[in-house]
């Protein structure tokens, strides 16, 4: 998938870079934003769009995690470790944000065949080699064991992962997301959702396989090749990966009517939220 038959060349890439201005809003906005970015790359009324954010302390629920038997306590130990906790509207399980981990969108058309699941997890594969193919370390894309969210596309270096991808698919419009561990301890943030499923399962047998954390398989980039790296870093990388995939390149923020889509959907994402926790 190298060169013009991948997914990333594209006649046009948009960008919307919110990894600085997310710190200060829920991370429900981003999915919101996603969804929104899906249904007007879909519908033919934007280009291909990649889309970067960050949010502080939050962890980010899937479905199954909220059908943990002692979940409230759970949710009771994220609070008291300072995190706010939503539940996504794509696949996986628990994951942990913070403000040195960077989020990668890559909202992509719908082709006449369509895009395959597979094929939009080794689109966001190969960008992310190409943003590192200046070093010597091998990105697997594998399972591991003993990692929070655990799939089959982790990414990892010498068996540690540092990133973990999920998709969105809206009207014809496909969100590959990506989130990167840029700096700080993998080991640590492993060890927040090891305590939290270990009180949310709470020794009871559940219909659900909940993940057994090793928090010690979970690292940073910074912690695999050992030098000091930044999220600002990461974005320029990915800027000149992007940049070499598309025939246009331009950063526009949302405008006019998609501002008012983007308010249905985030109003949507909000509410349900709120329902499944219970919040509302």
């Amino acid at each position: 998938m190298i060169g013009n038959h991948s997914l990333l060349h594209q006649d046009k890439w948009r960008i919307i870079d919110q990894s600085g201005t997310g710190l200060h809003v829920s991370a429900l906005y981003s999915f919101g934003m996603d969804d929104t970015l899906c249904a007007l790359v879909g519908g033919g009324s934007a280009p291909a769009t990649v889309r970067t954010w960050v949010h502080d302390k939050t962890i980010v629920l899937g479905i199954q995690d909220t059908r943990l038997p002692h979940l409230e306590e759970a949710l009771e130990f994220l609070r008291n470790q300072g995190y706010r906790t939503i539940v996504r509207n794509s696949g996986g399980l628990a994951v942990v944000l913070d403000k040195d981990v960077l989020n990668i969108s890559l909202i992509l058309p719908e082709r006449e065949k369509g895009i395959d699941i597979n094929s939009g997890y080794d689109t966001m594969w190969e960008l992310i080699r190409i943003m590192f193919a200046d070093y010597s370390e091998t990105i697997e894309a594998k399972e591991i064991i003993g990692s929070y969210c655990p799939g089959s596309y982790d990414l990892s270096i010498n068996g540690r992962k540092f990133a973990g991808i999920s998709q969105r698919r809206i009207r014809g419009g496909v969100a590959v997301q990506i989130y990167l561990c840029v700096n700080g301890s993998g080991q640590k943030r492993g060890e927040v959702i090891q305590q939290f499923y270990k009180i949310g399962v709470g020794g009871e047998q559940t219909k659900f396989a909940y993940p057994v954390i090793q928090p010690e398989v979970m690292a940073s980039l910074s912690e695999l090749l050992n030098l000091e790296l930044t999220v600002e870093q990461i974005m320029t990388r990915l800027l000149y990966a992007i940049k070499n995939h598309a025939d246009y390149l331009y950063a526009e923020p949302l405008q006019g009517e998609e501002l008012t889509l983007f308010e249905a959907y985030y109003q949507r994402v909000t509410e349900r939220n709120g329902k499944i926790l219970n919040l509302i």
